[in-house]
C-alpha cells in the first residue's frame, strides 16, 4: 500500500517558489543575484491599513470569526463590486479565504468531479492546472495567439467546449504574460459562453488595478450580465494594496455555490486571519490614493523593462496591458550556445544558464504552459531593472 496520496502524485511543486528558492540559495552563498521571479510588489503595505490592523490587535479582536469572513468585510465587498464593477452582490453571496489561491482550490473543490474539464488559457498562472488535477479534473489548454500579445480568440474557446466542459478559468491582465483583453474582445469570448449553458466562468482579476495607457478594466459578469448567475468573481487585497503577507482573498458567486465554498473552508483553514480581515476592509473602505502611485511606478517599470529586453540579441517582448510582468519571446536563442558552454535547448535551459553566469533569476515559459519564452516580474526598482536588462543583453550577445 502507498503511503502518499495518488492526488498528490498529480500535483508538481511550483516553479516559482523553486527559482525564487534557487536564488535566495545563490545569494546566501554570496552570489550577486537580482531576483525577478516573485509575483510579488515590492512596495510596503499603506500605512492607513497596518495602523488598522494594529488596531484590531490593540482592540482585542484576535478572535475566531465566521468560517468565510466577518460581515464587515463581506459588506466592504460588496460595496467595492457596485463601486468599481457594476457588480451587485448581498454578504451571502460572498466568501473571503487566506488569499486568492483558496478561493480558486475551495471553488474547484466544491465543484468537480472525475471527468469534469476547465478551460485555461495559455499562458497561464502556474498553480491553475495543478489545482484542477487535486480536484479530480481535467485541464483543456487553449494556447493564446502571440500576435494578440498571447490573448485567446473566441474561435479556439469554442473549439475547446465540449459536453464535460465545468468551468472556464479567465485571468485578465494576465499572469504570466500580462495581457488584458479590452471590452470587446471580452464581449466577443462571453458571446461563445453564452451559447454554452452548461459552462461556468470563474474569474481571477487579481491585478484589476495594475493596467496602463488607458487600458479599461473589466470582468465576464459585468460586460455579459447574463452570465452572473454562473460567474464566480474572484479577486483580493494582494496586489492592489501590496498586501501579499497578509492573505486575503474573495469572491462573489451564486448563494449555492458560495455555500459549498463555506463548507470546504470550514473543513481546512477556517477562518482567514482576523487582523487580515480588518485590515483588508480598511484597504476597501479607506483612501485609494496607493493605488494610483504605484501603478504610476508600475508603467514606469513596464516601459523600462520592454525597451530594455528588446534590446537584446534573440529577444522579443510584447507590451503587456498591465499586471507587472512581462514574457518575452526567445525562439531566436533556442539552439545556441551560451559564453561558458550551455547549450540552450529550451527556455528552461535559457532561465537557468542566465542565473548561473549573470545572477538574474527569472522563471521560464513551460512553467506557464508555452515556450519558448520567460517571465520576468518588474515588481522591483528602476535601478535593479536596468542592470537586470543590461546583464540580459550582456548574455544575449554572448550567445553563439
Amino acid at each position: 500500500m502507498a503511503f502518499l496520496s495518488d492526488s498528490l502524485a498529480r500535483v508538481k511543486p511550483s516553479p516559482t517558489v523553486a527559482m525564487t528558492g534557487k536564488a535566495a540559495e545563490l545569494k546566501a552563498a554570496g552570489r550577486d543575484i537580482i531576483s525577478l521571479s516573485a509575483g510579488e510588489p515590492d512596495f510596503d503595505t499603506p500605512q492607513n491599513i497596518k495602523d488598522a490592523g494594529a488596531r484590531a490587535i490593540t482592540e482585542g479582536r484576535t478572535k475566531y470569526t465566521t468560517v468565510d469572513g466577518i460581515a464587515e468585510l463581506k459588506q466592504a465587498i460588496c460595496d467595492k463590486f457596485a463601486r468599481e464593477n457594476g457588480l451587485t452582490y448581498t454578504p451571502a453571496q460572498i466568501s473571503v479565504s487566506s488569499g486568492g489561491k483558496q478561493v480558486l482550490f475551495n471553488a474547484f473543490m466544491a465543484t468537480l468531479n472525475p471527468g469534469d474539464e476547465v478551460i485555461i488559457p495559455t499562458p497561464y498562472w502556474v498553480s491553475y492546472p495543478d489545482m484542477v488535477l487535486i480536484g479530480g479534473g481535467t485541464p483543456v489548454f487553449v494556447q493564446g495567439n502571440p500576435e494578440m500579445g498571447y490573448k485567446i480568440t473566441p474561435e479556439a474557446l469554442e473549439a475547446a467546449i465540449t459536453p464535460n466542459t465545468k468551468w472556464f478559468l479567465f485571468n485578465s491582465p494576465s499572469n504570466p504574460s500580462g495581457a488584458g483583453y479590452t471590452r470587446a474582445e471580452l464581449k466577443a469570448l462571453t458571446d461563445v459562453l453564452m451559447r454554452h449553458p452548461h459552462v461556468w466562468v470563474m474569474t481571477d482579476d487579481m491585478y484589476e488595478h495594475l493596467v496602463f495607457d488607458g487600458f479599461e478594466f473589466c470582468t465576464p459578469a459585468e460586460v455579459e450580465p447574463a452570465l452572473y448567475d454562473r460567474t464566480l468573481t474572484v479577486n483580493g487585497v494582494s496586489k492592489a494594496y501590496a498586501m501579499t503577507g497578509w492573505r486575503i482573498g474573495y469572491a462573489g458567486g451564486p448563494v449555492e455555490l458560495i455555500a459549498a465554498m463555506r463548507k470546504m473552508q470550514s473543513q481546512s483553514t477556517s477562518n482567514p486571519c482576523t487582523i487580515s480581515q480588518w485590515a483588508a476592509v480598511e484597504a476597501l473602505n479607506g483612501a485609494q490614493d496607493y493605488i494610483a502611485q504605484s501603478r504610476e511606478a508600475f508603467h514606469r517599470r513596464r516601459d523600462l523593462v520592454v525597451a530594455g529586453l528588446n534590446a537584446c540579441e534573440g529577444i522579443t517582448c510584447p507590451t503587456p496591458e498591465g499586471a507587472f510582468y512581462v514574457y518575452p519571446s526567445i525562439a531566436a536563442c533556442i539552439g545556441k550556445t551560451s559564453a561558458t558552454g550551455t547549450k540552450i535547448t529550451d527556455d528552461e535551459a535559457f532561465c537557468t544558464a542566465l542565473l548561473e553566469e549573470t545572477g538574474v533569476a527569472t522563471v521560464f515559459g513551460a512553467a506557464f504552459g508555452l515556450s519558448p519564452n520567460f517571465r520576468i516580474s518588474y515588481a522591483t526598482s528602476d535601478e535593479v531593472l536596468a542592470e537586470a536588462c543590461n546583464r540580459i543583453k550582456a548574455f544575449c550577445a554572448g550567445l553563439k
